[in-house]
This record gives structure tokens, C-alpha cells and sequence, in this order.
């Protein structure tokens, strides 16, 4: 497959960071631009955590940065308008990417700010009357946060007599992270207030049943929520289709107090553009180098696990598990990789995974797990030289290893009773 339509940032790497590399560092095939290579950086497969920028949408906000730089709500003179009138365009360019009216755009900080808005303004408008939220356990860590706010404010202390929690964390389905429809419709209470379900996980990739999500929840007439920020723009989408009241996505200010920085919506909205006008091709491109890391993965490494539906997925999330390594060693040997042991919001911490967990992988095999993330700027060269990393560090590090050596001996490691020295 050709890959056309491809752009990506020149970004140089500082001397100082090329000095403390040293000069024997071995990089990656790095970025490119218009086919030509760019020496001195690593692969970048981190594209759930960010993505480069397009330069359509860079050079969008350029102009409102350099020459059309008036507050938009300024509307007693030219700049004001101007500013005023991209703003509106961009409100205009998001809702047509998502299916909805331009008049339901409310710019905010990000996706983190628009979950945290959504859950608590719905649960404290509705205080008193409906008192029940219902999410899931592999939720981003901000809606977790935010039901979890509730249940501190005694968001159901007002009614003694009842003995329910006032939010239910539904689990999801062993491996696959797929929520039970079944058991979100048993959920459902009398004073169900609202259901948040995000679209793609944004650690391995599980696309939810959103359709049948919003069916049920506008069949209750429970407020359906969902953070789409990992779909937006790779995945079709239509909010009213899928009978969403509120979705989170990305961009900045404008329900909260603060003006509204027209740059930022100008690319914004041009993003959202370039994403509709493209997401076939991309949708192409991405299947495609998901398809050859996963089947090189698989053929060249053995005791690796996909985390997460094979089927419903979104095929720019790659999450591996890799049996009897240690996954810190192994991030730390690919340091020509920009890649992320899971989410970029909890990846500093030494804990398993909780969406792993969830899910049902054990805390020794989620502490090995990988997220490769592949966008519309990835290159076959860099999938290449990921999976040529991998099979060289994972067979390095399993060549260290006495349980690996055990398991080849045909010793099954789970049937021992190790001893613990007490002390």
C-alpha cells in the first residue's frame, strides 16, 4: 500500500538531549516529511497519548495568531467580528464532523473538563430528584474521578432510606472490556440520573456497542454520556444516531468563564474538516500497518496477548501483553520508541493497570503489557523497526529470565508454591 497525504512535523532533536544520548545511540527511521526521512528521532506509536499536528490545522490558527488577533467577543469593531465569525465556523466545522447542530458546541479546556462538566453538572442539577450515576470500571480516570466526587458530596444523603450506592461501577466482560448490555439495563434504577460509557478505550482500543448503549438509555430516559475524544475524527460518529446527550471531545474555553481563544478553535475546527474529508483514506492506512504489526507481533514473538476485543476495536490501539518479561525493562530497552506501558494519565505509576485488571488479566502478565498507538502519520518503517525492537529486547530480556527457562522445561510456573522467608 502507498501511504499519500502523509505529513509530518520536522522536529530537530535539542544538542543537549543528543549529548546525554551519547554517540553510540542507534534511532529509529523518525519522522518524515513529503518522503524525505528525518534522522534523530524515535518511532513515535504513542498516538493515544497525542497526535502530531497537520499543518492545515497549524496554518488555520497562524493567521488568527499573527494577523486576525481580536477578542471575540470584542463586537464593537472589525477584529471582534472576525474573530467572532472563525469561531462560529469552527462550532460549524466540529458539529458536521459529529453529526450534531453547531448551537450544541461548547468549547471548553479538553475532553478531561467536559467529562468532569458533564457528570457533575448533570448529577447537581438533578440533586434531590435522581440520584444514581452508572459508569464502568475502565472509564478514563477523570470520569472515575468525577462519580467518585459525588459519592463524597453524599450525593444520596438526602434519602436515608436508601441503601444503594449511589453510583454503580459496572464491570465489563472478561478479556474482551465489552460492557454487558444486559446487566447496564438491570442497573437502571427509578432515580437514574445518568450513564457514562466512553467510545474507545483509550488503553486497548475496545470500541462499546454506543447504539445500543444510547437505546437503552433513552428507552429509561437516563441521560447517556460518552468521552469520544478517541474516536473523534478516525471513526464515523453521529451523536444523535447514537442518542448521546452529552459527549466530551477536545478543544478550549467557553461555558466556564474566560474568552475563547479564537486560534485554537480556527485549528480545532480545521481539524475536524481534514478528519471528515479523510477518514477513509486514514481509516485505510491505519487498518492497514495495524494489520502488519499485529501479524508480525504474532508470528514473531510467542506467549503474546492482544488485550481487549479482537473484533471491536479501533486498529490504531495495539495493546500487548508479553508473558515473563518485565514491562518497565522492556520500555526502558526501547528507547527508540516512543511508546507507553498504558494510559498517558496513569503510566508513571508502578500499579497494574486498572482497565487490565477489569478485564481479567492477571497482575503479573498486565505489568508486561504495551500500547502501540498508530495514526495517519505512521510509517510502515516505523511499524518495521517496532516489531524488529521487540522480537530483539523481548528475546533478550526472556534469555535473563529462570521462569522463562522454567516454562521451556515444560514447568508449569502457576502449579509451584513459592516459599516467602519470614522475617
Amino acid at each position: 500500500m502507498k501511504q499519500d497525504k502523509r505529513y509530518t512535523p520536522a522536529n530537530k532533536v535539542p544538542d543537549e538531549v543528543l549529548s546525554a544520548m551519547g554517540s553510540d545511540e542507534i534511532f529509529s527511521p523518525g519522522f518524515s516529511i513529503k518522503g524525505q526521512a528525518l534522522a534523530g528521532r524515535p518511532s513515535y506509536l504513542d498516538m493515544q497519548a497525542t497526535t502530531p499536528m497537520d499543518p492545515r490545522a497549524l496554518d488555520a490558527m497562524m493567521e488568527y495568531q499573527l494577523e486576525r488577533y481580536g477578542n471575540p467577543h470584542s463586537r464593537t469593531h472589525a477584529y471582534g467580528w472576525e474573530s467572532e465569525a472563525v469561531v462560529e465556523k469552527a462550532r460549524e466545522q466540529v458539529a458536521n464532523l459529529i453529526g450534531a447542530s453547531p448551537k450544541e458546541i461548547i468549547f471548553t479546556s479538553g475532553a478531561t473538563e467536559s467529562n468532569n462538566m458533564s457528570i457533575k453538572g448533570v448529577a447537581r442539577f438533578y440533586k434531590g430528584r435522581k440520584k444514581h450515576i452508572i459508569t464502568t470500571q475502565t472509564e478514563h480516570k477523570c470520569v472515575l474521578d468525577s462519580c467518585r466526587a459525588m459519592e463524597q458530596e453524599g450525593y444520596e444523603a438526602s434519602n436515608p432510606l436508601m441503601e444503594l450506592p449511589d453510583v454503580t461501577y459496572l464491570p465489563v466482560q472478561s478479556r474482551s472490556g465489552l460492557v454487558d448490555l444486559d446487566e447496564l439495563a438491570a442497573a437502571i434504577r427509578p432515580d437514574t440520573v445518568a450513564c457514562s460509557v466512553m467510545a474507545v478505550n483509550n488503553e486497548i482500543g475496545v470500541v462499546q456497542p454506543l447504539k445500543e448503549i444510547g437505546d437503552i438509555c433513552r428507552k429509561n430516559k437516563v441521560f447517556f454520556h460518552s468521552d469520544i475524544a478517541q474516536m473523534l475524527g478516525k471513526m464515523p460518529i453521529s451523536v444523535d444516531d447514537f442518542k448521546m446527550d452529552l459527549a466530551s471531545l477536545s478543544s478550549h474555553k467557553g461555558l466556564r468563564s474566560g474568552t475563547l481563544p479564537h486560534a485554537l478553535c480556527a485549528g480545532f475546527g480545521m481539524a475536524c474538516q481534514v478528519a471528515q474529508e479523510e477518514m477513509d483514506v486514514d481509516k485505510e492506512w491505519v487498518d492497514h500497518l495495524s494489520k502488519r504489526m499485529y501479524d508480525a507481533v504474532m508470528t514473531r514473538i510467542p506467549d503474546v496477548t492482544l488485550n481487549g476485543d479482537a473484533d471491536r476495536r479501533y486498529p490504531g490501539n495495539l495493546n500487548f501483553s508479553f508473558a515473563y518479561v518485565e514491562g518497565e525493562s522492556l520500555l526502558m530497552a526501547l528507547k527508540n520508541i516512543a511508546v507507553s506501558s498504558g494510559s498517558a494519565c496513569t503510566s508513571a505509576s508502578l500499579e497494574p493497570s486498572y482497565v487490565l485488571r477489569a478485564i481479567g488479566v492477571e497482575d503479573d502478565l498486565a505489568h508486561t503489557s504495551m500500547r502501540f498507538g498508530i495514526g495517519r502519520f505512521t510509517t510502515e518503517e516505523e511499524v518495521d523497526f517496532a516489531v524488529e525492537s521487540l522480537a530483539h529486547h523481548v528475546n533478550r530480556l526472556r534469555s535473563m529470565s529462570p521462569l522463562w527457562e522454567m516454562v521451556q522445561e515444560g514447568i508449569d510456573i502457576k502449579s509451584i508454591q513459592w516459599s516467602q522467608d519470614a522475617h
